[in-house]
């Protein structure tokens, strides 16, 4: 399994889909499915019948995941999706870096 570019957290550009173009936070990455979830991007609406845990049904809107392979990281500098690389620091440290302006995407 290859590493993943974004993690959960970091601001995401959509670009490909119906939402292309628009931005969200990651609340979580799927990694065994390759696939990402997007804070307000790609909303369905789902049927839900009263459970336990979910007193009230009725019909609930909530995000559906997108493919990673739609979504590109958004630097902090350039303010614009990246592809992002990867740098060793001396201590052996993995570090996310903006393929554009080479800014350390991750602190530390």
């Amino acid at each position: 399994m290859s590493s993943i570019h974004v993690r959960r957290g970091d601001t995401v550009a959509v670009i490909a889909g119906r939402e292309r173009g628009k931005r969200g936070k990651v609340l979580r990455v799927l990694q065994a499915e390759g696939r990402v979830l997007v804070e307000k991007i790609n909303m369905i609406k789902k049927h839900q019948r009263p459970t336990q845990k979910l007193r009230q049904g009725g019909i609930i809107e909530r995000e559906n995941p997108l493919a990673l392979s739609n979504v590109l990281l958004v630097c902090g500098r350039c303010d614009r999706p990246v592809r992002t690389g990867v740098q060793v620091l001396g201590d052996g440290r993995k570090l996310r870096v903006c393929k554009k302006c080479g800014e350390p995407i991750d602190k530390g």
